[in-house]
């Protein structure tokens, strides 16, 4: 008995030295302790997340579709990213993307995760069906001042993003430029706020939600800055969620304009979830063809927490009523939408729950 028991033992031993010393075996890269981070700051390449290493030590650029990745080197999760060990026969592993949709752009078709550049101003990353860019070059308006009466932005040869330049002019044009600043475009329908020195504060409205359901952006431009110039303003907007259900209207009604969620939530952005819950309001549906999109909203800031630790606040519309009509914006279209929203109360504070 006392051998059969022996042998198996044996056995197993063996078994589990062939699995240690196989070829497909990879053993991650081990944490060292105490941690040793650059004291340099961190420079990553455009649309690349800062993220935490596995070991809870140091930001890191993380790593992309296809990269090698290990507990020093993380995919980036916020791209639905993953660090596979089982591909190759090193003490690293290589960043995978989870199941997904690929996206389609001017025929071409790119994988869920990957990173690409349509142009050389656009760095872009396709996230399960679904594009999303960043601008690589700056997108900043510039005003007339005395010191530059006439800016213009200049294409040089090699170089991709077109670049500020002042031209001199008369003193009449001179004259004529810096009154512009102060006349009003009446195709923009600007917000008169207030009035700085030397500056006439102007916002526009906020565009309509880049995406029926789900977490989409919304932008304005203002002038509301110490320096007095164009600046673009972004926040965060969910007009319903896409697996929203539908309520059934009332007796004698065609639709449901500002339903609650029955219980609280908490949103998503990036990979991060918001560190309180919230009940928000959403926009619902009609049954005669009517859509209902936001018309009174206000701003508030909501706070992020990352599966790394790390916090961040960002702006996002909080919709306090719809309004139901036949003029429906396009599917993600920003841009054909002629309905207005109202803003009250346009920037709010909450307190922590």
């Amino acid at each position: 008995m006392s051998a059969s028991v022996g042998m198996v033992t044996w056995t197993l031993f063996l078994l589990l030295l062939l699995l240690l010393l196989a070829p497909g075996w990879v053993e991650p890269q081990a944490c060292t302790y105490p941690c040793q981070c650059p004291s340099q700051p961190l420079q990553c390449p455009a649309g690349t997340s800062h993220v935490l290493d596995a070991c809870g030590c140091c930001k890191v650029c993380a790593r992309q579709l296809g990269e090698l990745c290990s507990l020093q080197k993380p995919c980036d999760h916020h791209k639905g990213l993953y660090c596979d060990f089982s591909k190759i026969h090193r003490g690293s592993g290589i960043c995978l993307a989870h199941e997904g949709a690929t996206c389609d752009l001017l025929g071409k078709i790119y994988h869920n995760g990957e990173s690409f550049q349509p142009t050389c101003k656009l760095q872009c990353i396709c996230m399960d069906g679904a594009i999303g860019c960043i601008p690589l070059c700056s997108d900043d308006l510039r005003l007339p001042s005395p010191e530059c009466p006439n800016p213009r932005r200049v294409k040089f040869r090699n170089k991709c993003c077109e670049e500020w330049i002042c031209e001199e002019g008369s003193e009449e044009n001179r004259f004529e430029t810096a009154m512009a600043v102060f006349r009003e475009d009446p195709a923009r329908k600007p917000e008169l706020n207030n009035v700085q020195e030397n500056c006439l504060v102007q916002t526009t409205e906020w565009s309509a939600c880049s995406k029926s359901c789900g977490m989409g952006i919304s932008a304005r431009v203002t002038t509301n800055n110490p320096q007095c110039r164009l600046e673009k303003e972004t926040r965060l907007c969910m007009v319903r969620p896409c697996d929203f259900p539908t309520e059934k209207t009332k007796k004698g009604k065609k639709c449901v304009r500002t339903p609650k969620p029955r219980q609280s939530l908490h949103f998503e952005f990036s990979g991060c979830t918001s560190t309180r819950s919230y009940r928000p309001k959403f926009c619902g549906s009609c049954t005669d063809g009517r859509c209902c999109t936001p018309y009174v909203t206000s701003t508030v800031e909501v706070e992020f927490r990352c599966p790394e630790g790390d916090f961040f606040q960002r702006k996002m519309m909080f919709i306090k009523m719809c309004s139901c009509h036949y003029d429906c914006p396009r599917d993600n279209d920003i841009f054909l939408a002629t309905y207005h929203r109202r803003m009250i109360g346009d920037h709010a504070k909450t307190e922590r729950q």
